[in-house]
């Protein structure tokens, strides 16, 4: 019974408890993002990879310089389009870091009385 009272008589023990809750959520949220975003460019490290090594093969292959200027003009385009994917990504994942900090901010931060 005495815990009842002394909860009702100090609300702002539980502004803190709620502001500690939402900022541990918003970490979990984070750091979950982080790992996805992690995750997806060691993917994008890998296909780079393959893509130099798969160039690499080509021109061991070749029997002339056109052959070589196709291969070279073949890998550039992807490069190119990786580089062009890597922006949008880069992009995306900066974004949704910020959709969640904000979302957190408005919605899991109490406000005290008379702030």
């Amino acid at each position: 019974m005495a815990t009842k009272s002394t909860d009702a008589s100090m609300p702002f023990l539980n502004v803190g408890k709620e502001q500690t809750d939402a900022m541990l959520r918003m970490q979990k949220e984070l750091l979950d993002a982080y790992e996805q975003a992690s995750r997806a460019w060691l993917a994008r490290v890998k296909s780079e990879v393959d893509l130099w090594s798969e160039l690499a093969t080509k021109l061991t292959g070749t029997h002339s310089t056109s052959e070589a200027m196709g291969a070279y003009q073949e890998c550039v385009a992807k490069r190119m389009q990786m580089a062009a994917e890597d922006g949008r990504r880069l992009s995306d994942d900066c974004q949704k870091v910020m959709q969640m900090i904000t979302r957190s901010m408005s919605n899991g931060w109490p406000t005290t009385a008379g702030t």
